[in-house]
């Protein structure tokens, strides 16, 4: 008997064990990394970034009609349930405000650091309608990401991409004059160097070895601006949050995930400083890790139900 993944959201499709004929029906390369492990568990080896890969492409084709999506081998390969559960979190913050979850295009959102993979957009707009811009200073990271909408013409009009030519901006640049958004997501660099990086990756590939592994699995090649900037996670979110408050009135919630529970009561000292009218910290557990979302608007509430309709 198949049993529930109940830590994750309740809207999340992918709540239950996967199912791989299924998969395996919309990508038939998957098969090959498929097995039943020691507690007759059919599943694949995590550790192999193909196999990772693979089953994402099958699980966004069969859960969001995503056609011929890749992503070169040296960009992150995210894990669609946590990414997913990130989309739904949002749309109950936006939900609370207004009542009802709020669907369709008029709710405008901006994904900072799109990356290679598209994802946020992809489950955004497949699950609640939205439309999406996605920026990231990486331009060959952009180029992927227009790849997948030009294999998938009928989001086109739904998502939009945008260079960020300043690595140390993060709205500036991006948000125009006359911009609004309903919401801004952010899936933060974690590390403050390479080489932390990479002994980050080596310690989750003996745990999922349970061995001793010398080398991590990942290459790291072009791979700076999603794993590592100076500072690491806790400067990242603080520049993000101070740089916020110019675009105070051009976004109703700012969003960003934090990986570290410590940075929190740092993080949260500075939306004070800035004048945050309200902030969230909302928890999320993806298997054994836990994650957690921070937002914060500087609207006050009964304004703030008024950016439903943005044109």
């Amino acid at each position: 008997m198949s049993t529930e993944k109940s830590s994750l959201h309740t809207r999340n499709p992918h709540r239950n064990p996967y199912d791989f004929d299924q998969l395996i029906s919309c990508v038939p390369e998957l098969k090959q990394y498929v097995f039943t492990n020691d507690y007759q568990t059919v599943t694949i080896n995590f550790s192999i970034p193909k196999a990772v890969k693979l089953l994402n492409k099958a699980l966004l084709s069969h859960f969001y009609k995503i056609k011929n999506w890749d992503i070169p081998d040296a960009n992150l390969c995210p894990p669609i349930p946590g990414r997913a559960d990130y989309v739904h979190y949002i749309a109950d913050i936006l939900g609370e405000q207004q009542n009802e979850i709020p669907t369709g295009l008029s709710i405008r959102g901006l994904d900072i650091g799109v990356g290679a993979n598209l994802v946020y957009p992809l489950i955004s707009h497949r699950s609640y309608g939205w439309r999406m811009l996605g920026t990231d200073i990486n331009e060959a990271s952009l180029k992927n990401a227009q790849y997948i909408l030009d294999e998938n013409p009928d989001l086109i009009p739904a998502i939009q991409l945008k260079h960020q030519p300043d690595p140390k901006s993060i709205f500036k640049n991006v948000i125009g004059a006359e911009d609004r958004f309903v919401f801004s997501m952010c899936n933060p660099p974690f590390h403050d160097s390479e080489e932390a990086a990479i002994k980050g990756n080596l310690r989750k590939t003996k745990n999922v070895h349970k061995s001793k592994v010398r080398k991590p699995l990942l290459n790291f090649s072009g791979q700076q601006s999603e794993l590592w900037c100076e500072g690491g996670e806790l400067a990242f979110i603080s520049n993000m949050i101070h740089e916020s408050a110019l675009y105070s009135s051009q976004v109703l919630w700012f969003t960003c995930l934090v990986s570290k529970k410590e940075n929190l009561y740092k993080l949260t000292t500075v939306l004070k400083k800035v004048k945050a009218v309200d902030f969230k910290i909302i928890d999320m557990a993806q298997g054994q890790k836990i994650s957690r979302i921070l937002a914060w608007t500087f609207i006050p509430q009964q304004e703030g139900k008024n950016w439903f309709f943005i044109k």
